[in-house]
């Protein structure tokens, strides 16, 4: 793929965040190191910019969607699915904290408790 000698190709593309930035820098951005495709859209890219810097979660979902779709519109490496995750747990630890829908957590287990109740 990255030698761009393909006619059809498919790649897994994983985060390991709960955050579209890495899956849109690092894939769809103009010029971006894994964006093996070569798509460019100055429309994308300053969308991708705006989403990034909204920090209110309710505002930037709607930003993501544009994004989607227009890089449905456009062909550009489709996403195909979104894998789904999930963790274990038990009542009595206490101090894990998880990421949502992932099961990437940075295993940090310094906090962690069993609780007596």
């Amino acid at each position: 793929m990255t030698r761009k000698d393909y006619k059809v190709a498919l790649n897994v593309t994983e985060t390991a965040v709960d955050d579209p930035d890495p899956a849109f820098y690092e894939n769809y951005v103009c010029g971006a190191l894994r964006n093996h495709t070569g798509y460019c859209n100055p429309v994308v890219d300053k969308l991708v910019n705006r989403q990034s810097a909204e920090s209110d979660i309710e505002k930037r979902k709607p930003l993501v969607w544009e994004i989607e779709k227009i890089l449905a519109a456009d062909i550009a490496r489709p996403i195909l699915f979104y894998p789904r995750a999930a963790n274990c747990w038990h009542p009595r630890v206490k101090g894990l904290v998880t990421m949502t829908n992932s099961i990437y957590n940075g295993s940090r287990f310094e906090d962690l408790r069993l609780s007596q109740d």
